[in-house]
């Protein structure tokens, strides 16, 4: 013997006949939060936010080489 039955109801009705709870406001707050930090790493590997985070040290490094040799070879007008 073989009974079929079917039943036609949401996903939120067949959680409330379980007795499951509703994760809806979670899932929202949660997407909200992934959406947030997505946006926040795309902003990050932005070329212009990339170069502004790496550049100004090795421009320093550099000017600091520069001003060492400057200092090494003596300044002629000081002389």
């Amino acid at each position: 013997m073989k009974i079929n039955v079917e039943i036609d109801c949401t996903p939120e009705e067949a959680r409330a006949f379980f007795g499951l709870p509703d994760v809806g406001p979670m899932q929202a707050r949660l997407m909200q939060e992934v959406e947030e930090r997505t946006l926040a790493a795309m902003r990050a590997m932005e070329p212009e936010a990339l170069v502004q985070n790496w550049l100004p040290a090795s421009i320093q490094g550099f000017e600091n080489i520069q001003k060492m040799f400057w200092n090494a070879m003596g300044d002629p007008k000081k002389k």
